[in-house]
């Protein structure tokens, strides 16, 4: 059994292994040998050397959408996980001697229902919540003596909306994966707390955050790759895809135009490779900042 262990193994992870190169490692190699030249996307290709990345830092819409990938990457995952951590803290500490409130299994439920909805969807209907006009639901709530206020045709409020919608959307996901691992903390442990002369925010703060640490480190890290993304509320909700006036543009955003509206598939593939370096960056950052002692 011994000496057919290693023929079993390597037969259950050729083909997942096969098609992991295929068409992840293979498309990563790609997009970096096409950064390289100024390929179309349709017919031949020619090597300019780093010319796509001398552009890239000349290019001041690029540095525009890093700042709003910064700003997403900031505030998407401080307020996600906080609002999260404080509904899961709710459903499964808040009630009578430390147990969740009635019901929570539902609210479980009702929280993690944007999850079951695709981006997309969300992405239309909180468009026409946040729209211009008087048939938005937002502007459709004031007096009709007031002006309809503009929101996302705002430069000043649109990646505002969009966060807020990407907030939203992520928050219950998180309730549940918080509320997963409270769950596994052993109510003996709140109840010395508790003789201890322990509040709630005691036991929110030095209890449950500690304990829950290394579940908030992967999600800090979920959330950032996720900010770093938002392709596809950017594109179906901001104006003119990342307008107006590139108060929305991001990186993912920059990527798509340059390659299938202006047909610079070579500097769309120069953008990849900055954004793929961005996010490999952060994460390892995060994971490096981040680490400590397990509790």
């Amino acid at each position: 059994m011994r000496h057919g262990k290693y023929p079993f193994i390597i037969g259950f992870l050729a083909v997942p292994v096969a098609l992991y190169v295929t068409f992840v490692v293979a498309a990563y190699i790609q997009t970096f040998q096409l950064a390289f030249t100024n390929w179309s996307g349709l017919g031949a290709i020619e090597y300019i050397g780093f010319d796509n990345f001398v552009k890239l830092w000349n290019d001041d819409l690029f540095w525009r959408s890093v700042g709003h990938n910064l700003y997403l990457l900031i505030l998407l995952p401080i307020i996600t996980i906080a609002i999260a951590l404080v509904f899961a803290f709710l459903l499964n500490v808040g009630g009578g001697r430390n147990r969740g409130v009635w019901g929570s299994t539902g609210y479980r439920v009702i929280f993690f229902f944007p999850q079951l909805m695709a981006l997309a969807i969300v992405a239309v209907i909180f468009g026409r919540v946040f729209s211009t006009d008087e048939s938005g639901m937002l502007n459709g709530l004031f007096p009709d003596s007031w002006s309809p206020w503009l929101f996302l045709a705002d430069e000043r409020w649109a990646l505002t909306c969009i966060l807020a919608v990407a907030v939203w959307q992520a928050v219950g996901f998180y309730v549940v994966l918080f509320s997963a691992g409270m769950g596994s903390i052993e109510q003996d442990i709140y109840e010395a707390a508790e003789l201890d002369g322990a509040n709630r925010i005691t036991l929110f703060f030095r209890i449950t955050i500690p304990l829950l640490w290394n579940t908030l480190q992967v999600a800090w890290v979920y959330l950032g790759i996720a900010a770093f993304d938002c392709f596809a509320l950017i594109n179906i909700m901001s104006v003119d895809r990342g307008g107006p006036d590139g108060a929305t543009s991001v990186l993912a955003m920059l990527i798509y135009r340059n390659a299938f509206e202006y047909s610079q598939a070579g500097y769309a593939s120069a953008l990849g490779v900055a954004l793929f370096f961005l996010t490999l960056t952060f994460a390892a950052l995060t994971l490096r900042v981040t680490r400590r002692d397990a509790v």
